[in-house]
């Protein structure tokens, strides 16, 4: 019995086990404690150490990019075209700013009031910050300094660029009062002949997602630095660039500069590239096009053309004189950022400013295409030159797609309802006689026996002179073209071929498909004597200080005359044999087209021609999606594309040009002008260079 208040413990072995127990459990955790703390530091210091001593290094390491100058583009006379100038950019340097929270307020106050951008605009949120882009956005002074304090407080983030000098000076003349305000001066792409010549020059933008890890590979820097969209811009993008330069410095944790860990790579400037452009011609080609397209919508009492290319080049090196696209787009507009608004109402335009027609159109060529089957004719003797054919206007066939198909008449019609009459290769080629070529190309009847060329021989002679291949022109995006066959027809719409679609196809219409450059660069070829030439848009490539590092040497796929690329048919299928073209065919070609200046289709247009120039006209009838939309498709009345090509002189060529109106209906009168002019203009341009020569 308890005496005094105290406590009597009836259990003591039992309360001295519970003891013990408690101890055990304790040692017991103090050591699991202990060996997991003993294991983290053998995975730290043994396991991952160099992991860790690797990651330590980063980030106590850290790369910069210098800039590297990015070369000029200069048209063939040194006109330049492109070229770096100064944009003054004020930028933060968060660390440098005044501790005093007054005096940031104060600094934050008087550059609003400068620069015209507000002290803030109430916050960020996350996806702002995510896409925050420095000077391109809607933040204020505040919201840009507290991401560029938050992410890399000792580097220079923009607040607004490419301010006046007058603005720049201003913030250079505050540094004292504005510490942590700088004015840093960057290149930015400018282009002296913005519209006139943007479907060459094209433009710079941010590099894409799809590409960041090449460019990164390449060294060039996310988030500043800025490559081709368009252009050589783009397809030169890589002679043009030159190399960032790089320093590799060890920072502190707050990421300020103590000191450099490697010697430091200077940058390199990228190559200056001349092209074959002649600014003047360029100018020239603009102002003919435009005022054609201008007269004639003036004549009709509405717009009806408001698109079209006209190309000028050198038939005997392929050069390119100019290339001309309307509509067209403002690439100054893009120098320093690609503006979304006006990005968006260039992509919504049914007429693609964006879109380089001269190169990557795919449309009928129409008549200017009858020369691939005259080589073709003559070549396979087909006919002879003087053979005479028949034209009345009109003549019926009848149409078969299989082999025991009855067939079903149909009429094809010449240009002229009145027809020619008796015409043979000149007169075909000079009035561009519809039925001629019909005949020739198909067969008819016991007066060209058979199926005429046919379809499988005319496409050998239209690739052998350009159509169907790139022409390899430095720009991106160049088309192919399309050179149907009965295998192309059957696979791709499958049905089967008709008489009809080679008359059709003979004609340059129905599936045949060309680019503008690669209608020059045929008759191109037929004036230089067989020559396809490698077309180019680079005259030489230039080191900044004019060391002369690649020169253009013309050069040619082949010369039809002399290397055998035309396969040997018997009926429908090649042999195997390969055949040059006879060098008096091509002379005959050239006659012809002489002829359509003379006494042919194009006689009216170019009367007093003093410069003794050849060509073929070309009228092509379309259907696309434009002119279904316009419900202008009706049958037999089917809106058409106007081209004209030329070349002077006719026997010893040095231009050769071609224009393409679209919707502007007969090629002659339309197109025919437009050459004119180019050409005239080239001849008067050089009769000034030689006079002013010393």
């Amino acid at each position: 019995m308890p005496f005094g208040g105290g406590t009597v413990n009836l259990f003591p072995q039992r309360n001295k086990y519970l003891e013990n127990w408690r101890f055990l459990v304790l040692y017991i955790l103090i050591a699991l404690i202990f060996g997991f703390f003993l294991f983290r530091l053998f995975d730290i210091q043994i396991l991952q150490g160099e992991d860790f001593i690797a990651q330590a290094d980063a980030n106590r390491t850290t790369t910069i990019y210098d800039y590297s100058v990015r070369g000029t583009i200069y048209d063939r006379n040194g006109y330049v075209l492109a070229q770096n100038v100064p944009s003054y950019d004020v930028v933060v340097i968060p660390a440098y700013l005044p501790d005093d929270e007054g005096d940031i307020q104060r600094i934050f106050r008087e550059l609003s009031e400068l620069i015209d951008i507000p002290i803030t605009t109430g916050g960020a949120d996350e996806d702002v910050v995510r896409s925050f882009t420095p000077c391109y956005n809607d933040l204020g002074i505040s919201e840009i300094v507290y991401i560029a304090t938050t992410n890399w407080p000792y580097q220079a983030t923009g607040v607004q660029c490419d301010v006046s000098k007058e603005v720049a000076m201003t913030v250079m003349e505050k540094a004292a009062d504005w510490p942590g305000i700088e004015i840093e001066i960057t290149p930015v792409r400018q282009y002296p002949t913005g519209s006139l010549t943007a479907e060459i020059i094209g433009f710079l933008g941010p590099i894409p997602a799809a590409l960041e890890d090449y460019y990164v590979e390449q060294g060039f820097v996310l988030n500043r630095d800025k490559v081709g969209y368009a252009g050589v811009e783009q397809s030169l993008n890589d002679i043009l660039s030159g190399k960032n330069g790089t320093r590799t410095i060890e920072v502190n944790v707050s990421g300020e500069e103590i000191r450099n860990l490697e010697e430091p790579i200077d940058p390199i400037p990228g190559n200056d590239v001349y092209l074959t452009i002649d600014t003047r011609l360029q100018s020239i080609a603009q102002e003919a096009l435009l005022a054609q397209m201008d007269e004639y919508n003036f004549y009709k009492g509405y717009t009806t053309v408001n698109s079209g290319v006209v190309i000028a080049m050198i038939p005997k090196t392929g050069e390119v004189l100019a290339l001309v696209s309307i509509p067209t787009y403002e690439n100054n507009r893009m120098e320093k950022y690609i503006p979304g608004y006006y990005y968006e109402q260039l992509a919504a335009d049914p007429q693609r400013p964006l879109f380089n027609q001269a190169i990557s159109s795919e449309l009928p060529p129409g008549s200017v295409y009858k020369m691939a089957p005259a080589l073709g004719i003559l070549n396979e003797g087909v006919v002879t030159p003087e053979y005479e054919i028949n034209d009345p206007g009109l003549i019926t066939i009848l149409e078969k797609y299989y082999e025991n198909d009855p067939g079903t008449p149909r009429q094809y019609v010449c240009w002229d309802r009145n027809g020619h009459g008796m015409v043979n290769f000149m007169w075909g080629v000079a009035w561009s006689c519809d039925v001629y070529w019909y005949k020739v190309g198909g067969g008819y009847e016991d007066e060209v026996p058979g199926n005429g060329l046919g379809i499988w021989r005319m496409g050998e002679y239209a690739r052998a002179i350009g159509y169907g291949i790139t022409t390899g022109i430095e720009l991106p995006g160049e088309a192919d073209g399309l050179i149907p066959d009965p295998t192309w027809k059957r696979t791709t719409l499958g049905e089967n071929w008709s008489i009809g679609d080679t008359y059709i196809a003979t004609m340059g219409q129905g599936y045949v498909l060309a680019t503008p450059l690669q209608v020059v660069n045929s008759i191109a070829t037929i004036a230089n004597g067989g020559k396809l030439m490698n077309i180019t848009l680079v005259n030489r490539v230039t080191e900044p200080d004019g060391t002369i590092i690649q020169e253009l040497e013309p050069s040619w796929k082949w010369d039809i005359t002399t290397d055998p690329v035309i396969n040997v048919y018997e009926g429908n299928q090649a042999t195997g044999e390969l055949k040059t073209v006879e060098p008096w065919v091509i002379e005959l070609a050239n006659e012809a087209m002489r002829l359509v200046v003379t006494d042919g289709t194009a006689e009216t247009e170019f009367a007093g021609d003093p410069y003794n120039s050849a060509g073929k006209t070309g009228t092509a009838e379309y259907c696309d999606d434009v002119a279904q939309e316009k419900d202008i498709c009706k049958s037999g009345l089917w809106p058409a594309h106007a081209w004209y090509v030329g070349y002077a002189p006719w026997d010893n060529p040095e231009i050769a040009v071609v224009a393409f109106v679209y919707n502007g209906d007969e090629g002659s009168t339309i197109a025919g002008p437009i050459v004119r002019k180019v050409i005239d203009a080239y001849f008067e341009m050089k009769a000034a260079d030689t006079a002013n020569t010393p």
